[in-house]
């Protein structure tokens, strides 16, 4: 059960990181519209969507690219046998 946890915590880990990132650009959000500064945060808030749209794009990258590196060692492995 706790390796089950375990796994679990570490799948969800990133959207909580993002839902944390969301929470606290939402908090600015209203904080700004109630300071009147409505210019300033919608450029911060684009260049941030900006940099998460970016880091996704990388990790997509990365895991395309270790995808192509299993798949074209698939067939090349020599296959096992057990002993006689």
């Amino acid at each position: 059960m706790v390796a089950l946890r375990n796994l679990l915590t570490a799948l969800f880990l990133p959207v909580k990181l993002c839902l944390f990132v969301f929470h606290h650009r939402v908090g600015r959000v209203r904080a700004a519209r109630a300071a009147g500064d409505r210019g300033a945060i919608s450029i911060e808030l684009a260049l941030a969507v900006i940099v998460l749209v970016g880091i996704a794009v990388a990790v997509l990258a990365v895991v395309m690219r270790l995808a192509n590196t299993v798949k074209g060692k698939v067939p090349t492995d020599p296959v096992v046998t057990a002993a006689p």
